[in-house]
């Protein structure tokens, strides 16, 4: 039997995680985050195909190319949550369940009301937010609860 195939994606500015706004952030690297799914997703028995981007178009190619051959899909669209249908539109494509993801919990900034606006969160099975870099672990546990779920159906 093959390990589930996970595709972990991470969207704008992700790259600079750990220096762009580490009080709202943290410090983490996103090397550091991924160095951690990598290990949790091992212990699950997932192979994780981690990515980030800084262009749409790019993140939009990802996706339809996991078209067959993923178990799933984890995204951090990053700002591109608030502005891509393109990328809402590619996931559409697949049919493995999806989970978006994102640092912080978008509803505490009033001052931030437009990324209160999701068009990935319409597609996505399910949605982490709001536990920094351990909501990657979240996503993870989640993603294998939703392959092998604990629970009988029904």
């Amino acid at each position: 039997m093959t390990q589930p195939k996970i595709l972990c994606l991470n969207g704008p500015n992700l790259n600079m995680l750990g220096v762009r706004e580490p009080e709202l952030y943290g410090r983490q690297t996103l090397a550091d985050v991924e160095a951690a799914v990598r290990t949790k997703a091992c212990t699950l028995n997932f192979d994780i195909d981690f990515r980030q981007s800084n262009f749409e178009g790019e993140l939009v190619t990802w996706i339809q190319q996991a078209h067959g051959s993923i178990d799933g899909v984890i995204i951090n669209p990053a700002a591109y949550t608030h502005t891509s249908i393109a990328i809402a539109d590619a996931l559409r494509i697949l049919t493995v369940p999806i989970i978006e993801l994102h640092f912080n919990n978008s509803y505490r900034y009033a001052d931030r009301a437009f990324r209160q606006l999701s068009h990935v969160r319409p597609v996505a099975t399910g949605v982490i937010f709001g536990f920094g870099a351990a909501g990657y672990i979240v996503a993870v546990e989640a993603m294998h609860n939703l392959l092998n779920p604990p629970f009988p159906k029904g």
